[in-house]
């Protein structure tokens, strides 16, 4: 029963947006120059988890018609009767519930900017339904996610974890056209909005360069502003490659590596860019 849940939220891909808020949270620290709490630590993490699993578990849900309509979603968990609508929903009250107690316990202003984050990160499942800027409102709600992990730590805002969550916003955005490239189609046929299903598929890929250059640019921006030393510049560097290598085996004639560049490349870019950046940032190398 946990395995179904899990799937349904696709409990792996909490690795796009995950080393992000750590990357801000251990800047936060050495911008304050607070000690680690990993009782901190833990409540970011968990807020973070207990949020994707409200989001996504929400969106399968809203979506449940459409994905029994749409030949590549029809084997999700509702759609295929391995997971009751109800139990869905009640599913993404608990998380909800969950998010909203780890804010508080971290302090304050988290807990008072809870509802805004859930009406986001929810709220985002409704947009493909009338505009095709669905793609951003969803990198606006993975990109709150550093912001909310520096205001963990610090309590205040901070012009750096803002450069950050705009990086963010443009990558999640970027490869989330490049995503709904297969469902050109059937988003037309359907009367939803993509950028796709409007503008087309090589026009999307072109839009879709145009955000990961910017995703770029913000986040040399973020790692010459912040010290991560070389070690940073160097992760910093990979995931400009990164960004580079998806585009390079995406073409509009040619669709069959999308899973490649939407998982597999953007779980390793963040993995690595974090990682290098945390390291650059702890060491001062």
């Amino acid at each position: 029963m946990i395995g179904n849940y899990l799937r349904l939220v696709k409990f792996s891909h909490t690795l796009f947006a995950m080393p992000f808020a750590l990357a801000s949270f251990f800047m936060a620290l050495q911008e304050t120059e607070n000690p680690l709490s990993w009782r901190l630590l833990v409540l970011v993490v968990a807020a973070m988890v207990f949020a994707r699993n409200a989001a996504m578990a929400f969106n399968r849900y809203i979506d449940r018609e459409i994905d029994r309509k749409n030949p590549r979603t029809l084997k999700r968990e509702i759609p295929a009767g391995i997971l009751r609508a109800r139990a869905v929903l009640v599913f993404v009250a608990l998380n909800s519930l969950l998010f909203m107690g780890a804010a508080f316990m971290i302090n304050p202003l988290c807990f008072a900017l809870s509802p805004v984050a859930l009406a986001v990160i929810l709220g985002y499942s409704l947009t493909k339904r009338f505009t095709a800027l669905c793609h951003l409102i969803l990198g606006v709600g993975l990109s709150l996610a550093p912001l909310g992990a520096w205001l963990a730590v610090t309590g205040t805002f901070h012009p750096v974890p803002v450069l950050l969550s705009f990086s963010v916003l443009f990558w999640v955005s970027g490869f989330d056209i490049i995503y709904a490239l297969q469902d050109e189609e059937f988003d037309k046929d359907s009367r939803l909005h993509s950028i796709p299903a409007t503008i087309g598929k090589k026009r999307s890929l072109q839009v879709s360069s145009l955000l990961h250059a910017a995703s770029f640019g913000f986040l040399v921006a973020v790692t010459i502003l912040s010290g991560a030393g070389k070690t940073g510049i160097i992760g910093t560097s990979l995931f400009g490659l990164l960004l580079l290598y998806q585009h390079l085996i995406i073409s509009p004639r040619d669709l069959s590596r999308v899973n490649i560049s939407f998982f597999t490349t953007n779980g390793i870019a963040s993995l690595l860019w974090a990682t290098l950046f945390i390291t650059g940032i702890l060491t001062g190398t």
